[in-house]
């Protein structure tokens, strides 16, 4: 019986510092993850094309309207957000957030999140509220958006 508790004592003090060490990783991944996901709002309602083509990995693919957006290239997404940000600035929009972030599914190089996002307009009053789920890969230590899909 003691030989059987001290292989039990002596597996749990390998594996923790191991498991310890696989837990900080994915926190990292998660930290990274809503990070990009910041920089992908700021960027968006500070309408600026190219911090928000920073947040992507090309070839990216958007789900929406019924319709599959794809940008191939950093340079499609700029010229693409550029249109958006002009047909925006024709609505009442003025900026938006994340109302909900959450991480359902994460790996070391790939994250599904489920989001909610509210678009307002300049007094504060709410446009639209709807959902979309942002995949996000990391590609040679960068994590980036690959591919949205939104119910709007």
């Amino acid at each position: 019986m003691k030989v059987f508790q001290s292989i039990t004592l002596l597996s749990l003090f390998i594996m923790l510092p191991l498991i310890s060490f696989a837990q900080s990783t994915t926190n990292n991944d998660e930290q990274e993850v809503l990070s990009v996901l910041d920089d992908f709002m700021s960027s968006f309602s500070g309408s600026d094309p190219v911090g928000h083509s920073a947040t992507y990995h090309v070839p990216h693919f958007r789900l929406a309207r019924g319709s599959m957006s794809n940008w191939a290239t950093r340079e499609d997404v700029v010229t693409a957000h550029i249109r958006i940000f002009d047909n925006l600035s024709d609505t009442d929009w003025h900026h938006s957030e994340w109302v909900e972030r959450e991480i359902i599914n994460i790996t070391d190089t790939k994250a599904h999140v489920a989001t909610r996002v509210r678009r307002f307009r300049d007094d504060g009053s709410e446009i639209v509220t709807f959902e979309s789920l942002y995949i996000l890969i990391k590609v040679e230590g960068r994590w980036g958006i690959k591919f949205r899909s939104s119910f709007l």
